[in-house]
Formats: C-alpha cells, structure tokens, sequence
C-alpha cells in the first residue's frame, strides 16, 4: 500500500518484529494455508462457513466472526498486501503503545469495521460473507498518522509523496466515495472506514486520558 520514511521505520525481520505484529501475521498465514489446503485437497469451504464473518441475518453467522473474520483472507495478494502494510506499520506503533495496547486496538478496530460493515450490509441487503484484516489495518494506519502526522509516504501506485496526516485523509475520502458509489463492489469499504473510525477514536481517548504510552508495555 505504502512506504515510509522517518527515524522509527527501519526495516526489519519478521524474526525481530515485536511480538503482536508478528504473531498476527503467523496466523493470518496460517490460518491462510489450512483454508487454501481444505479447499484444494477436501474440496470443502468449511473455513470459510465457520470463520468469514456472515450477515446476522444469514444461518451461517457466529458470534466469534466478528473476531475470526480479521484473520482470514480471499487469495493470495489479498494476504500479502494487508500482510506487508501491517508489518511495515505494525511494527512502528506497535513500539511506541506497547504490545498490550496494540493487541487490543487491533481487534477493537476490527470490531468495529465488522459492526459498521454488517451495519451497511443490513440496509443495503448485501448477504456476501466478509474476510480480511484490512478493518484493523486502516485503524493502525490512522494511529501510525496520529502519531507522526508529518512522516512521509510514498504510495507505489501511483508514486507520489505526502505526509502521512494527508495519505489517511484521502484514503478515507477514497473509501467513503467508493463505498457510497459502490465502485469497487466486492471491497468492503465502510469495513475500512469503520477501523479508521475506532482508531481514531482509541488514540484520541487514550491520549486525552493521558494512557496512550502504556509505562507497563510487553517487549
């Protein structure tokens, strides 16, 4: 999705990304190739029915999806782009929250873009199932630009640089205008918007009460 470039994002290892930003991405992998095998091999989408998040309409919905669905992907550049940005940005806020706070922002933001989308999905009556950790991604991006809104990123496609305060305003204008218009209609925008909105609202509630730097952080 993107670069950046500031004091706090030196490249790393996955072997040296702090313990929640690479846990996360184990099991996305894992949990990716059991289902990709179950497919293949058993000919069976039983992962899928179990574990994408359902509308709550639909006999196939479970509670834990609101938790599962963040973990699951559709295919392979599916994984390696949410995979790649998550780790690029994970890392960075991950080290300043500490690993505690960033486990719960992560699922609290995947949480909420779960609630927006079913949300939309309920007035909309679209009843497509709903995979990706993209929801938790874009609520990392918005901390990652709360905490340095002057850092710069430069998009690959296209190649243009901004700062990141300004890379998350047109993400989220993009995601809007896109969800509204319904362009892009297998892409579960206001999913995107809602991890964007918990995010900010986190970072914001945390920083007001003065909690936002957690003295008690796991290393």
């Amino acid at each position: 999705m993107a670069y950046y470039d500031n004091n706090y994002g030196q490249r790393r290892f996955l072997g040296n990304a702090p313990a929640a930003t690479r846990n996360i991405i184990i099991i996305n992998i894992v949990v990716f190739a059991a289902t990709w095998l179950g497919e293949r091999l058993l000919n069976s989408d039983v992962m899928g029915r179990i574990f994408a998040l359902y509308p709550i309409q639909s006999h196939y919905f479970h509670w834990w999806q609101f938790i599962t669905y963040m973990y699951m992907h559709g295919g392979f550049w599916h994984i390696l782009f949410n995979m790649y940005t998550l780790y690029i940005f994970g890392c960075v806020v991950e080290n300043i929250i500490g690993t505690k706070k960033f486990i719960t922002f992560y699922t609290i933001c995947g949480v909420g873009a779960a609630a927006l989308h079913l949300l939309v999905q309920s007035l909309t009556n679209d009843f497509a199932p709903t995979v990706g950790a993209s929801g938790s991604i874009y609520g990392v991006l918005i901390a990652f630009a709360i905490l340095f809104p002057e850092s710069r990123l430069t998009l690959l496609f296209p190649p243009v640089t901004l700062s990141a305060k300004w890379m998350v305003i047109i993400f989220a204008v993009i995601e809007l205008t896109t969800g509204i218009t319904g362009a892009a209609a297998n892409v579960a925008h206001f999913a995107h918007l809602g991890g964007m909105l918990i995010g900010w609202l986190l970072i914001i509630y945390w920083k007001g009460k003065g909690t936002l730097f957690d003295k008690q952080r796991w290393i």
